[in-house]
Order: C-alpha cells, then sequence, then structure tokens
C-alpha cells in the first residue's frame, strides 16, 4: 500500500526529507503588524526575524483551511498520516480533520485512509513522529497498527526546549513586562516543556548553555532506555548551539539516530532566534 505523510508547516523537515515525495507540508500563514507571510518554501527567516524583531505587536499565525487539508487527501496514496501542531498552540488539527470530513462526504468509502494525529508537541517533535510514522509504513504494517503504534508513541515522546529571548513571549501576553524585564536583567533563561500538548516551565538556569545542561540534565533523567529512541534537535538560526546540544547528549547516551534541522515560520515565532527545540 502506498502512504503520503502531511504534516503543518511546524512539521520543521530536513533539507533532504523536503525532496521526499512521501512528505507534503500544508502552511500556516504567518502575520507580524499589517504583514502577512505564507510558511512554504518562499519564507526567509532572516527578514521574518528582522521584521518581529522591530514590530511591538507580537507574531501571529492562522492555521490552514479544512479545504487546503482536503485538497491534500485527494492524492493517489492509499494510507494518509497527518501530523499537526498541539491543539493547545493551533487549530490546525480540527482543520485537519474537518478537511477529513470534507473528503469523506465527497468521495465516499473509496477505501483511502486518513489518521489524523495531533503531536502534543511542535517543530521537532513533530519531526520525530513523522520519521517514525515512515519507518512503520516502509516496514508494511497495517494502517490501523501504524495509527495505534504512532498515537502510542506522541504519548510517550517528550519536548523540550530553551528560548533565548522571551521578547515574543512577552508581546504576546503569556509573560508580564515586569517578569521579561528581569528575566532579561538577570540573564535567566527558562527550560521548557510540553505536557499532554501544554507548554510549561521545567526549570530555569543563568545563561543560555546553563540552561542547556538544564535541559540535558532534565531529558536524560526522564528517559530511562535511549537504543531505540531518535533524537530530534530543531535549531531557530543558531546550528552551533544545536550542535553543542547533540554533543552534550551523546556523551551521556546512545540513540539510534541524531537528527537537527532549521525552523521553518512557524517554529520560529514560537522559539525566537536562538530557540532550541528537543524531542527524543
Amino acid at each position: 500500500m502506498s502512504y503520503k505523510i502531511i504534516g503543518d508547516s511546524c512539521l520543521d523537515l530536513t533539507a533532504d526529507l523536503r525532496k521526499d515525495p512521501h512528505f507534503q507540508i500544508i502552511p500556516l500563514t504567518l502575520q507580524v503588524g499589517n504583514t502577512q507571510i505564507v510558511d512554504d518554501e518562499t519564507f526567509d527567516q532572516k527578514s521574518f526575524l528582522e521584521l518581529v524583531k522591530n514590530s511591538s505587536e507580537a507574531p501571529k499565525t492562522a492555521c490552514p483551511s479544512p479545504e487546503l487539508f482536503k485538497e491534500a487527501y485527494e492524492c493517489d496514496e492509499d494510507q494518509v498520516f497527518v501530523i499537526t501542531l498541539s491543539e493547545h498552540l493551533s487549530g490546525t488539527y480540527n482543520s485537519a480533520v474537518l478537511g477529513k470530513k470534507l473528503y469523506e462526504e465527497e468521495h465516499g468509502n473509496n477505501g483511502k485512509k486518513i489518521a489524523v494525529l495531533g503531536s502534543d508537541s511542535a517543530s521537532a517533535g513533530e519531526l520525530n513522529i513523522a520519521l517514525y510514522v515512515q519507518s512503520l509504513c516502509q516496514a508494511s504494517l497495517p494502517f490501523e497498527e501504524i495509527e495505534e503504534k504512532a498515537r502510542t508513541f506522541i504519548k510517550n515522546m517528550k519536548t523540550y526546549f530553551v528560548l533565548e529571548s522571551l521578547d515574543t513571549l512577552r508581546k504576546n501576553g503569556r509573560l508580564t513586562g515586569l517578569q521579561a524585564f528581569f528575566a532579561t536583567a538577570l540573564n535567566i533563561k527558562p527550560v521548557m516543556g510540553a505536557e499532554s500538548g501544554v507548554i510549561v516551565k521545567l526549570d530555569q538556569a543563568r545563561g543560555i548553555n546553563k540552561a542547556l545542561g538544564r535541559m540535558v540534565e532534565l531529558a536524560m533523567k526522564n528517559t530511562k532506555d535511549t537504543r531505540d529512541r531518535v533524537l530530534v534537535i530543531a535549531h531557530c538560526n543558531n546550528s552551533e548551539r544545536a550542535e553543542y546540544v547533540k554533543q552534550e547528549m551523546i556523551k551521556q547516551a546512545v540513540f539510534k539516530d541524531v537528527i537537527i534541522t532549521e525552523t521553518a515560520g512557524v517554529a520560529t515565532v514560537y522559539a525566537n532566534e536562538g530557540g532550541i527545540i528537543m524531542t527524543l
């Protein structure tokens, strides 16, 4: 059976995977002030970061329409797996589900099977899930078994991230100006995670390297066996920092694979310049 893996544009594929015909990305739209940007292959991270830096308003994202997902489902492949941002961060999951309903209403029971998977994560997390689903597809497992295993994988996957800047959190009201001021003045960097798709603060440290080190400590403490796990690290315009995290992780554990990728538009909005997102 043929397969396709569809992600929203927070599925941060590597350059090689973007060339793989098994993958398709449905873009979100980014907005900074009065400027709208489609988060597709035309996204220019450098100019976007400059735009955000010079704006007093927080950048916003708008999810794709259900019709865009429905059109993507009208492919030749028999099995379609859709991976979206956490429902707590975006309405993309609901759009993908409604797109499936629209497809089924129009085409009826034509043999195509579609599974919509909310990632409970973003960026590196979506990529980790996509790689896992692809491995199951390549092993020719039945559709229902792939879906079941993928949902279990999502439940067990751990997401961590460290932000260089708190500016976006301040602008969108998730952090008061006073909190942001003291954190910036004291060079405090939060270590964040995702629990059931909700962003939570796990710890903090003074200075980015100490925060990254603390993230590594927490990841190792919370992971019993890494040998069958893929470590995915996404970075926002800081490949050296991603490589640093990789080296710190492989000092302490052996992984099935380690993949570094770059953030596209949506993850750039959340991570801001210098942000690191890690999943395993």
